[in-house]
């Protein structure tokens, strides 16, 4: 099956420590900061408008370390940038950066013959306002859980989309899920997410989110070694 090759770029700040809560502050943080880059780092125009594209620069903090993810041209920009940083002001706390680490990798992208499993490291927003009355509604745990596969599938599909890959009409994604429901908090409302793990016949880039407001953090996967 045709695959194709992207760059992620990492860069994290590990002598600095915060809360999940606060991954969009570093993304605000940054957007004011280098405010002439907020289409790529931000996904907003400067007028304030959202710019409907996959985000190039995602923002997380993972097991307390503020970390960024660039993908593709959005890693390049990153590393000009971002080596120029010397602090992050954070809540109105300044906390001086004295070391960041800074890694590239190559991975493979499309559909695989062999199955893969993946953890959320950042709780999954696998609903919209659409079809959360349908999983609240739903008459079984079993069309809960096929919502959530349904949906899984679409992230995946949207993530590939994002960044020019289409697939084959005969290539078709399968996935199984293994997640339990989380509360969170988004744009200081509750919000139903969600933890666990998938299975699928996609071939993922660890960091990167999918679901909704990758950019804020949530999504975000990692590979589990077999």
């Amino acid at each position: 099956m045709p695959k194709s090759t992207i760059n992620i770029t990492r860069i994290t700040f590990p002598e600095i420590s915060l809360n999940v809560r606060d991954a969009h502050k570093l993304r605000g943080y940054f957007g004011n900061l280098f405010a002439e880059h907020a289409p790529i780092l931000s996904n907003h125009f400067d007028d304030g408008k959202l710019r409907y594209k996959y985000p190039e620069v995602q923002y997380k903090v993972i097991e307390r370390v503020p970390t960024l993810i660039g993908i593709g041209e959005g890693g390049n920009l990153m590393i000009e940038l971002f080596m120029k940083i010397n602090q992050l002001v954070i809540n109105g706390q300044t906390f001086e950066v004295y070391n960041k680490n800074i890694a590239r990798q190559t991975y493979t992208i499309g559909i695989d013959e062999d199955l893969h499993r993946y953890r959320f490291e950042t709780l999954w927003m696998a609903l919209n306002q659409d079809n959360y009355p349908k999983y609240i509604n739903a008459e079984s745990e079993n069309e809960q859980k096929a919502l959530l596969k349904n949906n899984l599938i679409s992230h995946i599909l949207a993530f590939y989309k994002g960044i020019g890959l289409f697939l084959e009409p005969h290539e078709r994604i399968m996935a199984q899920i293994k997640v339990s429901e989380r509360e969170t908090q988004f744009k200081s409302k509750s919000m139903l997410a969600f933890a666990g793990e998938f299975t699928t016949n996609a071939l993922l880039p660890d960091g990167i989110g999918i679901g909704k407001s990758p950019s804020r953090g949530f999504g975000t996967i990692k590979k589990i070694d077999s």
